[in-house]
Order: C-alpha cells, then sequence, then structure tokens
C-alpha cells in the first residue's frame, strides 16, 4: 500500500481532508513510479476499504465467541441473583407486606 500523509505544514494551515486527499490522487498521478502501479495499491480510500473489509472479517470470525461468552456470563449473573432471593418491593403497601411478614416469623420463632 502507498498512502501519503497530509504534512504538517497542511495540519497547521488547516487544509480539508478532502482537498488532502486531492493532493494525494494528484501526487501518486504524476509520480514516475507511483503512476505505474495498479490503482488497488494506491491511496488512503483504498487503504480505508482494506483495512474496513479486515476489521468486518475479524468481526465476524469472533463474534459468535463474545455471544457466547455475554450469554455465559448472563446466566451467571442471573444465577446469583436468584440465590440472592426475591427483589425488595418497590410501592410502599409491599414495603408495609413484608415487614409484617418478616415480624409474624420473628415471633413464631421467639415462641418456638
Amino acid at each position: 500500500m502507498a498512502v501519503k500523509n497530509r504534512a504538517q505544514e497542511d495540519i497547521i494551515n488547516q487544509i480539508p481532508v478532502k482537498e488532502a486527499i486531492e493532493k494525494e490522487r494528484m501526487y501518486f498521478a504524476q509520480h514516475p513510479v507511483y503512476s505505474t502501479m495498479p490503482d488497488g495499491y494506491i491511496g488512503c480510500d483504498v487503504l480505508v476499504q482494506k483495512l474496513t473489509r479486515i476489521l468486518f472479517t475479524h468481526i465476524k470470525h469472533n463474534m459468535p465467541t463474545m455471544i457466547n461468552e455475554c450469554k455465559d456470563k448472563m446466566r451467571e449473573n442471573e444465577q446469583d441473583l436468584a440465590e440472592l432471593g426475591p427483589a425488595m418491593p418497590t410501592d410502599q403497601a409491599s414495603k408495609m407486606q413484608l415487614i409484617w411478614q418478616m415480624v409474624l416469623e420473628f415471633l413464631k420463632t421467639y415462641e418456638n
């Protein structure tokens, strides 16, 4: 891959990326060696396309493993939550009911 990056001067002068890409295209078109190279090996846009393809292939290859790991972790978390028992009530009436149940259980234990 042949890529011509922007010069520091271009960055300082805030030359837009589109203009820098056009400069790169002109540079390779006018260069004695690079102008003879096939199009598929020259320019930032070609590099971006190739790297994007590689990234998508990598994601596609590793996604099933990542999904399975997430599912396993979710199962573990659900088991941990189940071991903790039912969730605490959120509304006032349910909270009062829970307190009364706890008091009644305490009284039964105390009586025994």
